[in-house]
């Protein structure tokens, strides 16, 4: 069965941005707008909640304790002070609390790519372009800049209402941004996993891991050979029951045997230097043709 795939808009489709404001660094100043880096549209296939009597959708209504359902327009945000005691806060309120300079991107510093780990990405991610003409010569600078210097800029900025973390760097001759989690929100591994345990004499082992590994390892990986594979299987099992068709599930896998470290780590490595050997081989007869 073909399996539809959901094509991207191009061209005259606009973008909204998410934020706009200054970026700034020293005496450097100039205003950029947010654009989010992630298309959703080709994220996660998303279920609604229906009654399965009739099929129509599940809804969720607001409602006040005195005064039953109420709409957006009497929703306000509060501040529980003690048992059942609130205090409304505004919008316009907190955002008084900020002055001018602290609503924009503040870089702090510009550190080498491997100075933040991973693990402080929160997910979010935004690309920074200049907003107006007027941005355009700074912009266009301090890109060149950073990428010549290979340097990222980390800093703070206000976003959605918060104070939050940010990496800014170079991609491609456009800024990214991506949001980072504050070291106190990043739970510690020993709190959530027992010490690991090392084995005695496992050097031999740790060898063909490292053996292992190198073979493994690839300079011109393509991260675009990734495919969401399982979402296709998902779009061809709802186009199947959109048609009353039935769903062949695939064939039980035959589980593997269950080896020794030592055995899995041996075959792992002979499995894939055969696949190396093999795939030099075929670039040469392609060569050679």
């Amino acid at each position: 069965m073909a399996t539809r795939r959901r094509t991207r808009k191009t061209g005259a489709a606009k973008h909204r941005s998410s934020w706009r404001g200054l970026m700034n660094f020293g005496l450097v100043s100039f205003p950029v707008e947010a654009f989010n880096a992630l298309d959703r549209q080709t994220g996660d296939i998303h279920f609604h909640q229906v009654h399965a009597e009739c099929h129509r959708r599940i809804q969720y209504k607001k409602f006040c304790p005195v005064h039953g359902e109420v709409s957006n327009e009497e929703i306000v945000s509060g501040y529980e002070y003690a048992k059942d005691k609130y205090v409304e806060v505004e919008p316009e309120e907190l955002d008084a609390l900020r002055s001018e300079s602290e609503r924009g991107l503040k870089i702090d510093a510009f550190v080498t790519p491997e100075t933040v780990d991973p693990l402080y990405f929160d997910g979010r991610m935004y690309y920074l372009v200049p907003a107006g003409d007027s941005a355009q010569e700074s912009y266009s600078v301090i890109v060149d800049a950073m990428e010549r210097e290979g340097r990222y800029g980390v800093g703070r900025i206000v976003f959605s209402g918060k104070d939050q973390i940010a990496l800014v760097r170079p991609v491609e001759g456009v800024l990214h941004m991506a949001m980072l989690n504050y070291e106190a929100e990043i739970r510690s591994p020993k709190t959530v996993a027992r010490a690991v345990k090392k084995p005695a004499n496992a050097s031999r082992q740790v060898r063909l891991a490292q053996k292992l590994i190198e073979e493994w390892s690839s300079d011109d990986f393509d991260f675009s050979k990734y495919e969401d594979l399982h979402r296709e299987k998902v779009e061809e099992l709802i186009e199947a029951k959109v048609h009353g068709r039935d769903v062949v599930p695939p064939a039980e896998e035959r589980p593997a045997d269950v080896l020794s470290l030592m055995d899995a780590l041996k075959k792992s490595l002979e499995s894939q230097s055969n696949r190396r050997t093999k795939a030099r081989g075929s670039r040469q007869k392609q060569r050679s043709a």
